[in-house]
C-alpha cells in the first residue's frame, strides 16, 4: 500500500514521498522555543501566538484522530547560473530559484488535495488536511521524521541523493499507514553554508537568525532594511540561494524531469532598471501567479533599490531619482540610500540637492530619518 501511495504521489508531481507519525522530536520543540525566546523570529510576531506555538510542537492537534503524516517533496530547478555569475551581473537582480516560476503554494496544495482524493479510493474515506508552508507545521522536522531528508545546518531539508532544491508539503490523515524510518544526519563537519552566508545569518549549526537572513529581509520583513545589512545583500532582491548553492549534497542535483513551476526566463537575473519602473499595474501583470506577488510592489522595489545602490552602476541614477517621487515611503527611503551609494565627485552636489528637497517634503517619520542619515553620509563622504 505504501508503494501504491508513493506511486500516486509521483503521478501528481511529487518526487519524494514518505510516511511519518504525527510526532515532533523533543529537540525540535526545544530548538523552536530557544529560537523564539532569542527573538530570532524578527517581526513575525504571529509565531508567538500560544495556539500556533502549541500546534507547531504537537502535529496531532492539526487534525483530530490523525494517525499518519504523508510528507512530500517537489524538486525545483537550481539556479541556472553560478554564484560568481550572479554577483558579477551588478545591474541585474537575483531571485531565489524556487520563485522563477509559478507560486508553489497554490500548485502543491492542489496536487496534495488530488492525492488526498486518491487516498479515499485506496483506503476508504478518512479525515484529511493538506498543508504547504503557511500552516503552523514544522515541516522540516516532519520531513526528517518521515525519512524524506535530514535538516541541514542551514535549516533546510537535504535528501542524500536529490539534494535540497525541493519544496515540502504535508498530508495529515486519520488513516493508519506504516511509517518510514527517520532520516539520519550527514552534514558531518562541513560548514560551507555557514561560511558562505553574506550576512552571517547562520549563527550556529542549525540555527538561522531571521533578522539577518536575506530571505527573511527581502520577503517577510515589511519595513526599512537595517542600514548595516544593505551593503551585504548585494543584488539579491527576493530570497537567497547561497547556502544551498555551496552545499556538497547539491553537487549532483539535476533539474526535475518535468518543470511544474513553469519557470519564466524574465525572472532569470532581471534588469534592475526595468523593475524600478514598474507601477502597481505593471507589477501585478509581471508577477501574476508568482511568489513575488505576495511581497507586494513596495517591498520588492525596496529590495531593487538596495541592489541598485550596491551595483556601482551610474546608469541607475535616473530611475532612482524618479523613485524619489514614488507614492510609497518605503521605496523613497531606499531610493535615497541607493543614490547615496552611487554618489561621486561629479554628481554629489546635484544628488544632495535632490535628496534635501525630497527629505524636506517627506511626511513619513522613519523614511525621513533614513534620508537624513543618507544626506549626512554623503556630506561627510562616508559612502
Amino acid at each position: 500500500m505504501k508503494e501504491t501511495i508513493q506511486a500516486r504521489a509521483a503521478a501528481h508531481g511529487f518526487d519524494l514521498c514518505r510516511i511519518a507519525r504525527p510526532d515532533i522530536a523533543a529537540r525540535h520543540a526545544e530548538a523552536l522555543h530557544y529560537w523564539l525566546g532569542s527573538g530570532m523570529h524578527g517581526d513575525m510576531a504571529w509565531m508567538l501566538e500560544p495556539d500556533r506555538l502549541a500546534r507547531n510542537t504537537s502535529p496531532s492537534s492539526m487534525l483530530p484522530c490523525v494517525k499518519s503524516v504523508i510528507t512530500v517533496g517537489m524538486l525545483h530547478s537550481p539556479p541556472p547560473y553560478s554564484l560568481a555569475k550572479a554577483e558579477s551581473e551588478r545591474g541585474r537582480g537575483v531571485i531565489a530559484s524556487y520563485a522563477h516560476g509559478d507560486d508553489y503554494h497554490d500548485l502543491m496544495k492542489k496536487r496534495l488535495k488530488a492525492l488526498a482524493r486518491d487516498l479515499d479510493g485506496l483506503l476508504g474515506a478518512h479525515d484529511q488536511r493538506v498543508y504547504v508552508d503557511t500552516a503552523p507545521v514544522l515541516e522540516h522536522a516532519l520531513a526528517e521524521n518521515s525519512g524524506l531528508g535530514w535538516q541541514g545546518k542551514h535549516s533546510l531539508t537535504i535528501h542524500r541523493d536529490r539534494g535540497s532544491w525541493m519544496l515540502l508539503g504535508e498530508l495529515f490523515t486519520t488513516a493508519d499507514i506504516e511509517p518510514d524510518e527517520a532520516a539520519t544526519n550527514h552534514c558531518g563537519t562541513c560548514s560551507a553554508c555557514i561560511d558562505i552566508c553574506p550576512t552571517k545569518a547562520i549563527v550556529a549549526p542549525y540555527v538561522v537568525d531571521a533578522r539577518l537572513c536575506i530571505s527573511y529581509l527581502t520577503i517577510e520583513h515589511k519595513g526599512l532594511i537595517p542600514r548595516r545589512l544593505r551593503p551585504l545583500m548585494g543584488n539579491r532582491i527576493f530570497g537567497c540561494d547561497d547556502c544551498q548553492a555551496v552545499c556538497p549534497w547539491n553537487r549532483h542535483a539535476k533539474n526535475p524531469a518535468i518543470n511544474l513551476l513553469n519557470t519564466r526566463a524574465e525572472n532569470n537575473l532581471p534588469e534592475l532598471a526595468i523593475l524600478l519602473q514598474l507601477d502597481e499595474e505593471g507589477f501585478g501583470q509581471r508577477f501574476r501567479k508568482s511568489p513575488l506577488k505576495r511581497t507586494g510592489r513596495a517591498r520588492l522595489l525596496r529590495n531593487v533599490c538596495i541592489a541598485a545602490g550596491n551595483s556601482a552602476d551610474s546608469s541607475l541614477v535616473p530611475p532612482l531619482l524618479a523613485s524619489l517621487d514614488d507614492a510609497e515611503p518605503l521605496i523613497r527611503a531606499h531610493a535615497a540610500w541607493a543614490l547615496g551609494r552611487l554618489s561621486n565627485e561629479e554628481n554629489r552636489a546635484s544628488l544632495l540637492a535632490s535628496l534635501k528637497k525630497t527629505a524636506a517634503h517627506e511626511e513619513d517619520d522613519k523614511s525621513h530619518e533614513d534620508m537624513v542619515l543618507t544626506i549626512c553620509e554623503i556630506k561627510d563622504n562616508l559612502i
